[in-house]
């Protein structure tokens, strides 16, 4: 399907292979980067705001347990991050992450099923696609999958299991 633009040599197999092998790289740090974010933006909107004295310190503490690297004193990068306050994201920057494992888990289905699995695409936009917000997300999502979504299937699809 590649080929050099000069000699019309087709990409050898190995340079492919390399290719779908690098997709997932750093994978693990992105999420976890995710993760850090909605664990910050979730501190900031559940502690009360005359509380917080010192940003640094109080994004430090919410970002324990995620940090690879050791802290850089000189960044603060709550200042910055105005995505959880002004950006319609307020306590709900998990949602990123969380419409991921809604997309990994719904297509595992189809895949599990038959991609083009004329039945499983009805009862996808029967209980998902057609009624909005007319009920509970969550019971939508269970009555076409016919259970909770799981991160499996995201995770499998990063690489990371």
């Amino acid at each position: 399907f590649a080929k050099h633009y000069q000699t019309n040599e087709i990409i050898p197999q190995e340079y492919v292979q390399k290719i779908k092998e690098s997709a997932n790289f750093q994978e693990g740090m992105a999420t976890l980067r995710q993760v850090s974010f909605a664990l910050l933006d979730m501190a900031f909107h559940s502690n009360n705001p005359m509380g917080i004295t010192d940003v640094k310190t109080f994004e430090k503490t919410a970002f324990d347990g995620t940090n690879l690297y050791p802290d850089v004193a000189e960044n603060c990068m709550s200042v910055s991050f105005s995505h959880i306050f002004n950006g319609g994201y307020s306590s709900g920057y998990y949602s990123y992450k969380w419409a991921e494992v809604l997309d990994a888990d719904a297509f595992a289905y189809f895949q599990e099923k038959g991609i083009f699995n004329k039945d499983v695409a009805a009862k996808f936009k029967e209980n998902v696609l057609s009624k909005g917000g007319t009920e509970l997300p969550m019971e939508l999502y269970k009555r076409f999958r016919g259970q909770e979504p799981k991160a499996d299937a995201l995770l499998k699809r990063a690489g990371l299991v």
